[in-house]
């Protein structure tokens, strides 16, 4: 169910970038979506057909080729969320350069674009955090699975099973990302490596500079 999750925040990345009102897309405001929507599916029909082959695997031989097609599905999926990250980064420096030089639209544009931008950033970081996380949501419970990237407090909790340990999902994932963005730093989930680190730090600042700098303008002009 995860990878579904994660493939619908995708279509749902595409459908805000197309809903930016001004002209601050990377491209013709087509590209993005487009390129997004054209790897979702190959990388949606290679997710079903490998997690096919994981559940009829029974060899170690079956094994190996299940986890070597994964690393060739996680790649093309994180090239995928490197590609919305461009896009929404680009989206956030055109706005900003259009008010620092005075040729912003109207204020109620601009708050519409800053929500779209802020909510897309969200949706983005969850899923970097979901796809780096212990080496990936497909490698997450496995018993060999990397240590953890995020601290979860159900991770804290005296009667957490060590035989059948939690497993965070994409919306918890997604909760991480939406506090991490609102609240500038971590609330109850805590980043234990570097990457997780700045991955929390970027994620702030694009909030930052949107909530800060592009939403109080509009209000100020609405005012």
């Amino acid at each position: 169910m995860d990878f579904w999750l994660a493939r619908g925040a995708i279509a749902c990345v595409a459908g805000l970038q197309l809903l930016i009102v001004n002209d601050f897309s990377l491209g013709p405001r087509w590209l993005a979506p487009t390129l997004e929507l054209t790897l979702l599916v190959p990388l949606s029909a290679a997710t079903a057909w490998n997690q096919g082959r994981a559940r009829r695997a029974t060899t170690d031989s079956h094994w190996t080729e299940v986890h070597r097609h994964h690393r060739l599905i996680r790649g093309m999926a994180l090239f995928m969320t490197a590609l919305v990250t461009a896009a929404n980064t680009a989206a956030l420096a055109a706005l900003v350069h259009a008010l620092l030089n005075g040729k912003a639209a109207g204020g109620s544009t601009l708050l519409v674009d800053a929500l779209n931008i802020w909510g897309t950033n969200v949706v983005i970081f969850a899923l970097w955090f979901w796809t780096t996380d212990r080496g990936g949501a497909a490698l997450r419970g496995h018993p060999r699975a990397r240590d953890p990237d995020f601290l979860f407090p159900q991770m804290t909790l005296p009667q957490q099973d060590a035989a059948d340990p939690f497993v965070p999902g994409f919306v918890d994932y997604l909760f991480l990302a939406f506090t991490n963005a609102t609240a500038f730093s971590p609330t109850d989930t805590l980043p234990l490596t570097p990457r997780a680190k700045l991955l929390m730090m970027s994620e702030a600042l694009i909030s930052l500079l949107t909530v800060a700098l592009v939403a109080a303008r509009a209000v100020n002009i609405l005012a």
